[in-house]
């Protein structure tokens, strides 16, 4: 077993894993896994020098005695095979442990330093707040497949002395809901489910603060003092946002906005902007500090993300939007500023590989967050960019501010710009397998299929009902892989350079019909149709058209096949044959609405009905809608008591639907709803959150995408 210094400890922890040295035990999000005695002790040996080289020589010597006779070389490459078989990386892409030719192997992922070990890398590799409806959904957009190059000329490289250290250490259990750093940098203001904390930066020393009961606020933005914040909080499961003011001396909060979160307070305390849902879709709104006198400043047009950030002198905001060009890929992912006094916005970077996270340094630097790239496309880091305090715009190329892995959240920084605090999030979807009981009125617990640290979703099963079919990003993009539910170990069925989605039968079961998305980041690609023959042979074209968004066939005997189209305004359906293609408009089915992506439909499996769904936000009265194919009839089922409703799916028999529903305060549920409108709630989450839920043909199974992971907040400083 490894030996540490006196000054570690027994348990490691890097990415979502986690090391007990003593115990001689592997987790990944909690969850042990089996990795025998050699492979595991290599690994221990490699984080006992973590981004130094361990030769092939130590580690025999580690391994096996002097007078032990072995094929060494066989014995130890069949070990370290088995280490990164169950680390989930390959040697080709490695992420955690890298062969370093001739001479041996260096771990190279951050190993966090908390846990006794200091946080080092090795060389560079090319790599939620609680409103989860909105943060998921961006998530997704942001990550879903749209896979390019970085623009070399915009960005450098990370300054040399940049510390970073972990402000929290809550389990995955436990999420830190919010944080953020007071301007005096003493004191981090963080919340989770059990309270609401205040802790100082220095000595690390944490007091609950005395909130009224049933307040579940969670802090989002300080006043310049250091002494009041601004606090989300969401009264009741169908509520939107709320903002408040908190003072650390107690008393009473104060309700500033009924319908807000995001917000960011002007560097003299006197304006709040701050982010509202209007039909789901963000709007950028500014109001004084008393929460008086409130105006909309970017409306739904613009399509802002995350939160705003004021510049030094309080005379503009800088804001994330996200701009799709119909028929085009990848995302525009731009950050503006806005004049606040003459309204009129500039340009500042473009980049698909924007994320959420914006903060504004009083010395002029603005902070931005960007996805990494393959093979850690599911991570994003913070940049600095130089702007120009007399115009707003930017004077030079950005610059590499951190290193970790997570995705960043919510960013904030002290006066003095010496410190920095970032929400770092680590959410993972997952495949689940769960078996339907009692007449398919009980289900048993989901048990998780895929055991990578990817994205994966799945979409369909095999007729026979022993496989899923799923895509996922594991190897920098997604691609269509099936994975049988006796086994640990995923078939690619099909790879390439495309980012490949929602692989789904065809109605007689001989094929797979899935989406393609823009070859090599090629913006003027259409989506393309495509079908695999299950019995072999090469992909081929159905068809292709711009902004396809789903597809889905029914079953023998139907041959039905639809798939629905993204346009400005709408979302329109279309008749197909999987082998000819010949797509023919469902006129009286179009989905007309300012933000069309927001729906989700389903064609049931004997080819009569097409039940559609809004898919995000808050809605006062969830519903689902579903229209006869045969006469376009219509009925309406409401699922009241839940703020909304996020994905739908027809059950294999066709009597009723799986509907996936949240509230605001982050409970997910699994429901089946019949065709009357009865709904019986299946599942219930707190901890994760449920995607949709996908019956196998016989209908004794549901293989559904959940997300776990865990969130803390980070300090930068020296950067």
């Amino acid at each position: 077993m490894a030996v540490l210094d006196s000054n570690s400890t027994e348990v490691i922890r890097f990415s979502v894993f986690e090391v007990n040295l003593k115990a001689g035990e592997l987790r990944r999000n909690g969850f042990k896994l089996k990795l025998q005695e050699q492979p595991f002790q290599i690994l221990a040996t490699l984080l006992e020098r973590p981004g130094k080289v361990v030769t092939r020589e130590e580690l025999r010597a580690r391994l096996w005695p002097e007078d032990t006779f072995v094929d060494f070389d066989h014995s130890l490459n069949a070990a370290v095979r088995r280490l990164r078989d169950t680390l989930g990386e390959s040697a080709e892409t490695p992420r955690f442990v890298e062969t370093v030719a001739r001479r041996g192997y260096r771990f190279i992922a951050p190993v966090d330093s908390s846990a006794g070990i200091a946080a080092t890398t090795g060389p560079e590799k090319p790599r939620l707040d609680r409103q989860w409806p909105v943060v998921v959904g961006i998530s997704i957009l942001l990550l879903g497949g749209i896979i390019v190059g970085f623009h070399a000329g915009r960005h450098s490289a990370a300054l040399p002395s940049i510390q970073e250290k972990r402000l929290t250490a809550n389990p995955i259990d436990t999420p830190v809901l919010s944080g953020v750093i007071s301007p005096d940098g003493k004191y981090l203001a963080f919340a989770d489910k059990t309270g609401f904390y205040l802790r100082q930066v220095d000595s690390g020393e944490t007091h609950p603060l005395s909130l009224p009961k049933n307040f579940d606020a969670e802090p989002a933005a300080w006043f310049p003092d250091s002494t009041h914040l601004v606090a989300t909080w969401v009264s009741g499961p169908q509520d939107p946002a709320s903002l408040w003011e908190v003072s650390l001396m107690g008393g009473t909060p104060r309700r500033l906005t009924e319908s807000g979160q995001d917000p960011s307070v002007s560097p003299d305390g006197s304006q709040i902007a701050f982010v509202r849902l209007s039909l789901g879709v963000p709007e950028i709104w500014l109001m004084k500090s008393d929460g008086e006198n409130a105006q909309k400043l970017i409306g739904q047009e613009e399509k802002p993300f995350g939160p705003v950030a004021w510049s030094p002198d309080g005379k503009r905001i800088a804001y994330n939007q996200s701009a799709y060009h119909f028929g085009m890929m990848p995302f525009d992912n731009q950050i503006k500023t806005l004049d606040l006094a003459t309204r009129k916005t500039a340009l500042l970077l473009s980049d698909p590989h924007l994320s959420p996270g914006l903060a504004w340094m009083r010395s002029g630097p603005l902070i931005y967050a960007m996805t990494e790239a393959p093979p850690n496309q599911n991570d994003s880091n913070l940049w600095s960019l130089p702007i120009d305090s007399r115009t707003g715009r930017a004077t030079g190329p950005g610059t590499r501010i951190t290193r970790q892995p997570g995705y960043v959240g919510r960013v904030s920084v002290t006066t003095d710009g010496k410190k920095l605090s970032m929400m770092k999030f680590d959410w993972q979807p997952d495949v689940y397998i769960a078996k339907l009981e009692a007449r398919g009125t009980r289900l048993t617990t989901p048990q998780r299929l895929t055991l990578d640290d990817r994205m994966d979703f799945p979409f369909s099963w095999t007729p026979d009902s022993k496989a899923v079919f799923f895509d996922s990003d594991r190897d920098g993009t997604f691609h269509v892989y099936k994975q049988a539910i006796d086994s640990a170990v995923a078939e690619l069925l099909v790879g390439g350079d495309e980012s490949l989605t929602g692989p789904r039968l065809n109605p007689d079961g001989t094929m797979l019909i899935y989406l393609a998305s823009a070859k090599n980041g090629d913006s003027a690609s259409a989506s393309h149709l495509m079908r695999l023959p299950l019995a072999g042979g090469p992909p081929q074209l159905i068809l292709e058209a711009p902004g396809i968004m789903n597809q889905q066939c029914a079953r023998l005997p139907s041959e039905l096949c639809i798939f629905s189209e993204v346009a400005p305004g709408r979302q329109k359906f279309f008749q197909f044959d999987p082998r000819k293609g010949m797509p023919q408009e469902l006129t009286w089915a179009t989905v007309e609405d300012r933000d069309p992506y927001n729906f989700n439909w389903s064609l049931s499996p004997d080819g009569e009905f097409l039940a559609i769904g809004k898919k995000e936000g808050v809605q006062k009265e969830p519903y689902i809608r579903v229209l006869s194919i045969r006469d376009h009839t219509q009925r309406t089922m409401k699922v009241q008591t839940w703020a909304g409703i996020a994905s739908i799916d027809w059950a294999a028999d066709g009597k009723s639907l799986w509907a996936v529903a949240y509230t605001t305060r982050d409970t997910w549920a699994l429901l089946n709803v019949d065709l009357l409108g009865r709904v019986r709630p299946m599942l219930e989450e707190k901890q994760m959150r449920i995607g949709w839920a996908i019956p196998s043909p016989d209908g004794r199974r549901l293989a559904l995408w959940e997300a776990s992971g865990g969130a803390n907040a980070w300090l930068v400083e020296d950067f």
